[in-house]
């Protein structure tokens, strides 16, 4: 049919005007990049083991202390994988995603700054932390001592009203009590690392308090999944430049060599933990480890990784982010004999936080290939298949991106 120039500029008018009067059909979820917000969101709920369903919620209205956020991007956590396989916190059903960033859409009258004082405004790109429970030690910014462990996180929170909980959405609802950070000046893959980089820059730092771990230090990193290849990049960005990664993935091992690793160690080509730990001494130049990062997880893999310390040594444990099992060690071989000064680290504080900006600031500037830890990138409505895929552990960090 043809129109005449009076009848489409007409037809224009009318669906610019619909756009500004912010006419959204309910149930659509369309990006708020035009200044609409929509009057639902989808949400990626986890309803039984193995298996999300996409729901819709309405969004709810924005309080004077409250954020609204639409989604743009959130990793993986072996967190979640662990949560999607077993429920260990018996959440189900529950919204999962705590690695997520996105933008500002909305905000109440008394949002002014983020939780380090920087101004926020609509538009800005955000990461969340912690939400604060009844403890008013760890409500202190600049003299946090405590990790997140006595906070609730968003994307493990307990279903509510909301629903809008987890960054495996459209939306995120972000009330007021949560702490958040304006991190505009950062890419979208920076924003997705942020979370898991602060894991390692917690460890690091408790890795410090040891007093071993020095610039010159011989440092040892088992583990080269994605929280290990992490280690070693902020290890590379200390300064430290005698690291052996050792895992039994050539292609992760590889890599670990691109974030800074000096040299490998593949556990496959070993007979046993001392011949492991002789490949180790070989490439330290007949030396054992000064300080050691055990990043794996696995039981087997911390009653290793004693023997690739040296007398003096140091150890920080960091895999174990659930209970997954007991570690069978000789405390008179491993610990006493040696004079092993070993330190626990879970998850982060608000100043690590600060601390990561930083980090990803300074690694991309010496050209380290940190965007390229994120190997695969689904659309909310494949969700299942992404955590398979991260299941099967054929790549690295598996993000997910609203549709």
């Amino acid at each position: 049919m043809d129109m005449n120039a009076n009848q489409v500029e007409a037809i224009v008018k009318q669906v610019l005007s619909s756009l500004s009067a912010g006419n959204v059909t309910a149930g659509s979820s369309a990006s708020a990049g035009n200044g609409t917000v929509p009057k639902t969101a989808h949400v990626a709920m986890l309803t039984s083991l193995e298996h999300f369903d996409i729901k819709e919620y309405p969004i709810p209205e924005v309080g004077d202390d409250d954020i609204l956020v639409r989604v743009e991007g959130c990793g993986i956590c072996g967190t979640d994988a662990h949560e999607f396989k077993r429920d260990p916190f018996g959440l189900i059903p529950v919204a999962l995603g705590h690695e997520g960033t996105g933008e500002i859409v909305k905000m109440g009258k008394n949002v002014k700054t983020d939780s380090a004082g920087k101004p926020v405004k609509l538009g800005d790109k955000v990461v969340t932390c912690m939400i604060f429970k009844d403890n008013p030690d760890i409500t202190m910014y600049d003299l946090n001592r405590q990790n997140v462990g006595g906070a609730d996180v968003y994307g493990l929170l307990p279903d509510d009203d909301v629903h809008l909980n987890g960054w495996f959405s459209d939306y995120i609802f972000i009330r007021g009590g949560s702490t958040f950070f304006n991190v505009s000046d950062l890419d979208l893959d920076s924003r997705i690392l942020i979370e898991p980089c602060a894991v390692l820059v917690h460890a690091v730092e408790r890795a410090k308090s040891t007093g071993i771990l020095r610039f010159n230090s011989r440092v040892v990193v088992q583990g080269c999944g994605p929280i290990g290849l992490i280690c070693i990049a902020i290890l590379h960005t200390m300064g430290i430049g005698n690291i052996i990664a050792v895992d039994g993935n050539a292609g992760r091992l590889e890599f670990a060599k691109r974030l800074g690793a000096s040299d490998s160690v593949n556990f496959k080509d070993y007979n046993g933990v001392e011949a492991m730990a002789e490949g180790v001494k070989e490439k330290f130049q007949g030396h054992l480890a000064d300080f050691a990062f055990q990043c794996t997880g696995s039981p087997a893999g911390h009653s290793n990784i004693y023997k690739f310390i040296r007398n003096g040594g140091g150890l920080c444990e960091l895999g174990f982010f659930i209970n997954g099992g007991d570690a069978t060690i000789n405390p008179h071989f491993d610990i006493c004999s040696k004079e092993i000064t070993t330190v626990g680290s879970w998850v982060y504080t608000l100043r690590d936080y600060a601390t990561t900006f930083e980090f990803l600031k300074s690694a991309k500037a010496i050209g380290l290939p940190m965007g390229e830890l994120i190997t695969d990138k689904y659309p909310l409505s494949q969700i299942n298949e992404a955590y398979r895929k991260n299941l099967a552990m054929t790549g690295l960090k598996i993000a997910v991106l609203p549709d």
